[in-house]
């Protein structure tokens, strides 16, 4: 069984991380990977840590769902009054982590954020199931509450208020995207020599790759 603390990683010529042959293009390695790591099963692969730091720069990290990764980058949706998007407003930064490890790969992904358009918001808010749907509504997120009895009292509120199935999306909830900055994927190797490569993102769009000691 593999973990994480293991001494001695599948050392495979498939899965070693190569300058030659990796992509130029640090979203499209990302997309490689994220594929693989579907086909082998890898659980939830869309999970990723999300750290933000308030001003003062104390910092924070929590789980959520990468729902769409393209040029422009990593998309994910909360409420707009949660800690995480009290942090991003005062502090546009963030970094995100996955951690794939029935592959021994890691990636982690450094840059600025800035919100999406409501039409993309609307698309994603509408897809989701009804009760995920209601659920936005009822949710007063990261706000203290009394007990659980509220949060399901709000919920029936809402369900009975909105029993033609007409439910519009939260004006405070939506989509963020991390434009990212640097992205490093790292491989579980043999010895613990494991390899890791940084992309940094140049002025002109292009990515310079760097390989870093483990």
């Amino acid at each position: 069984m593999n973990t994480f603390g293991n001494e001695a990683s599948p050392d495979t010529e498939d899965s070693n991380l190569i300058e030659s042959r990796v992509h130029s293009d640090a979203i499209e390695q990302f997309k490689i990977w994220f594929e693989e790591a579907k086909t082998h099963n890898v659980y939830d692969p869309t999970a990723m840590t999300l750290a933000t730091a308030s001003p003062e720069g104390a910092p924070s990290a929590r789980m959520v769902l990468l729902k769409s990764v393209d040029e422009t980058g990593f998309t994910f949706f909360t409420n707009f009054a949660s800690r995480k998007a009290e942090e991003l407003d005062a502090n546009p930064k963030a970094s995100l982590l996955f951690w794939w490890g029935g592959l021994e790969r890691q990636v982690r992904i450094e840059g600025d954020v800035k919100y999406i358009n409501s039409e993309k918001s609307d698309n994603y808010y509408h897809s989701r199931p009804l009760g995920s749907r209601l659920g936005a509504w009822a949710s007063p997120q990261s706000k203290v509450v009394a007990n659980r009895q509220e949060l399901e009292d709000a919920y029936k509120k809402i369900e009975a208020e909105c029993e033609d199935g007409d439910i519009p999306r939260p004006p405070f909830w939506g989509g963020y995207c991390v434009v990212a900055r640097v992205i490093e994927f790292w491989q579980g190797r043999a010895n613990r020599l494991h390899d890791r490569l940084r992309y940094t993102r140049q002025e002109d769009g292009s990515w310079k790759i760097e390989r870093l000691a483990p």
